[in-house]
């Protein structure tokens, strides 16, 4: 059972249903409460979310029990974990290892691999929750929630675009300036579900960018994507003409690295249930390492 509690400290009269939705809890998670198992209370009592709060009462939201994802095969596989508390899972994700499972990997996708953590630490919540999510082979931090109200949180924020998430890129090419800008719209490629490419009438796309290491012919990138549409960094260093190494959808003539080298290094987003922004990092992979340190001027 996860339950939250908050005193109301405010003197004007206010709706049970406006103050608990102030934390976060959305009106589909309310429906949730009401109708699949969970509580709203006021001082211990249970009270419709129509009632109005008086100063100091306490409030206790009880969430529903969570089905675990039954359809989800657990993976013995390692996470390696970058951060963990009883709302919030961050881990690092390996290149090669998909987000999400798909049909032709269905066993082995990072949802596997923490739906295993999970049971092997025998969490009573076992409903896997991903927030973001990377491309198979780009490696880095990805965010789990471990409740319906953390998912519910961190949803709107990325739909507002506050959770801040900068990359670390090799792309062909040497830069001159040390930072810069693409603001280019960005659209579907006629007639393929996965490709993307600059154009009108695309969506409005930005994407910030850092010079962090200057090589014989390349250049590592520290991105920050204040958009996130599907294949944006690879899409936008394609369309100015330093595509990433390795990308065998945007630079397919390129054989010198086995993956697009793109890793999520930073991730920056506010935890409402310790009340500060946070920030978590994962070290540059050994296989980007290697290409540099390969190419070095």
């Amino acid at each position: 059972m996860t339950k939250f509690t908050w005193k109301y400290r405010g003197n004007a009269p206010i709706k049970l249903r406006t103050f608990i939705m102030g934390y976060g809890v959305t009106r589909t998670l309310l429906k949730k409460i009401k109708y699949h198992g969970g509580h709203t209370l006021v001082n211990g009592v249970p009270s419709l979310v129509n009632r109005k709060l008086a100063q100091n009462d306490v409030v206790t939201v009880i969430l529903p029990p969570e089905p675990e994802n039954d359809q989800v095969p657990a993976s013995t596989l390692p996470i390696h974990i970058i951060f963990e508390d009883e709302h919030f899972l961050v881990v690092n994700k390996p290149a090669g290892v998909a987000s999400v499972p798909a049909h032709n990997r269905a066993n082995d996708s990072l949802v596997n691999r923490v739906k295993g953590y999970y049971q092997r630490q025998h969490y009573a919540n076992q409903k896997i929750h991903i927030v973001t999510r990377l491309d198979k082979d780009t490696s880095g931090l990805v965010i789990f929630a471990k409740h319906h109200l953390a998912h519910s949180v961190l949803d709107k924020q990325l739909k507002d675009h506050q959770i801040k998430k900068n990359y670390l890129a090799i792309v062909e090419g040497v830069f001159s300036t040390d930072h810069f800008e693409i603001d280019l719209p960005i659209q579907r490629v006629a007639g393929s579900l996965v490709m993307r490419q600059v154009g009108d009438p695309g969506k409005m796309s930005i994407t910030e960018a850092w010079t962090k290491r200057r090589l014989v012919a390349h250049t590592l990138l520290d991105l920050r994507i204040h958009t996130g549409r599907t294949h944006q960094i690879r899409v936008h260093m394609k369309a100015i003409g330093h595509p990433l190494v390795g990308d065998w959808l945007y630079n397919p003539e390129d054989r010198s690295f086995p993956r697009q080298a793109l890793h999520c290094a930073r991730l920056r987003f506010f935890n409402p249930f310790c009340g500060r922004f946070v920030n978590y990092t994962a070290p540059l992979p050994d296989d980007m390492k290697t290409y540099l340190a390969n190419n070095e001027r």
